[in-house]
């Protein structure tokens, strides 16, 4: 760090121009003919890869192929960009940024990036993008979908550095970017190793033959959540309000909580927790989770117990089993739109062992799902700490003091 240190108080020490994006490099967003459901857009002689936020990945690379192409017929309706362009992903996941590495056509949700400024080192603005949106991105409009648009990112500053400096900048989160993706990659390993460890003995534990299969339909019913206009969606808590619970809260760690005001007792969890099943979604149909403290959206719905033989974590344990979760999808529709309907989920079968034996398969479970998921435990809390040490020096070495006009 010394020689980045030793630059800036050479050829900076009072600091550096910060300029608008619009001010350094022409941008424009990616176009797709509509509607994305017609089959001859895509494909066939001819087509070219096209790129969607899914095909961004977190590297500052595209995927090596995209998911989709795009047909001869639809590329004069779209966004040409040639290999070496750099784009960001400005939908959904926002904030993703990569030097595209082959030709390609872009989507609508994404922003393309030209003509950049002769002050401007390429890698360097790329990183000044990542570290941008990673802050805009926490104040991006709307509630499932985030939204930042190129009137928005209009006003984005960015500093601008002399060249030398950019170019050291590059290069140490370079290797930075090297060590800890090459660590991750260890660490990684070792956490899928433990998941395949709990894996093992879930299916072991939870499927004994010696004890009885149940239809859960017989120990319990099955009741919708409530629908609710995003308008009366709230970010705040105010009193005579409750958490609206939905889908991607429960599949997003970082997505901001909303509120309503409280609706029929009926949506509202009773004193104990509630086991609640989501209905659709080619990823999610058929997961489970415990709601502890909201009424849940309409697209998911609650198992209501109506006995005491069956332990509720004994059975979030034995419904998060794989066999469960791909039983239902393709049962509800495969990988198209599953959609679990309450005679399917009343249909499962559960192997119920007595009480005491389930509390202690719970406790054996519990802590081999702690070991492996649970993010201030173990080997995920070690990979989030390598990711909040490598954004820490990301954004100090990004960070400058602002050139006084006088000067």
């Amino acid at each position: 760090m010394s020689k980045i240190n030793d630059l800036i108080k050479k050829l900076c020490p009072n600091g550096v121009v910060f300029k608008k994006i619009g001010e350094i490099a022409n941008y424009r967003r990616g176009s797709f003919p509509q509607p994305y459901t017609n089959e001859s857009y895509y494909g066939g002689e001819d087509a070219m890869p096209f790129v969607q936020v899914a095909d961004v990945k977190d590297n500052f690379r595209l995927v090596d192929s995209t998911k989709n192409t795009i047909s001869k017929l639809a590329q004069p309706l779209s966004v040409f960009v040639p290999k070496g362009t750099v784009i960001v992903t400005l939908q959904g996941t926002i904030g993703r940024v990569a030097i595209t590495q082959y030709d390609a056509y872009v989507d609508r949700t994404l922003a393309i990036f030209e003509g950049l400024s002769s002050e401007l080192n390429t890698k360097y603005f790329v990183y000044q993008l990542k570290s941008k949106f990673d802050y805009e991105k926490q104040f991006a409009r709307g509630s499932t979908i985030k939204t930042i648009t190129k009137e928005e990112m209009t006003e984005f500053k960015i500093p601008i550095p002399p060249l030398e400096v950019q170019e050291e900048i590059v290069r140490i989160l370079d290797k930075f970017g090297e060590l800890e993706a090459e660590l991750e990659a260890e660490l990684e390993a070792e956490l899928e190793a433990r998941k395949s460890q709990y894996e093992f003995w879930r299916e072991k534990l939870l499927n004994n033959g010696k004890y009885s299969v149940v239809s859960l339909g017989d120990y319990a019913t099955f009741s919708q959540g409530i629908q609710v206009d995003p308008k009366d969606q709230k970010d705040y808590c105010d009193d005579g309000m409750v958490p609206f619970l939905r889908i991607v809260d429960f599949v997003k760690d970082d997505e901001p909580p909303r509120y309503i005001i409280k609706p029929d007792n009926k949506y509202i969890k009773k004193e104990n927790e509630e086991m609640v099943m989501i209905r659709y979604g080619a990823s999610a149909a058929g997961k489970v989770f415990i709601n502890k403290y909201g009424a849940i959206a309409n697209n998911m719905f609650k198992i209501n117990l109506t006995t005491n033989e069956i332990d509720i974590k004994y059975l979030w344990h034995y419904l998060s089993q794989d066999k469960i979760y791909k039983s239902l999808n393709n049962v509800g529709g495969g990988s198209t739109m599953p959609a679990i309907n309450f005679k399917m989920a009343s249909s499962i079968q559960v192997v119920l062992p007595p009480k005491e034996e389930q509390n202690r398969i719970v406790k054996i479970l519990d802590k081999f799902e702690e070991l492996a998921n649970d993010i201030t435990v173990g080997l995920p809390a070690e990979i989030e700490l390598r990711r909040k040490q490598y954004e820490y020096y990301r954004n100090k070495l990004l960070s400058f003091e602002e050139l006084s006009v006088s000067e």
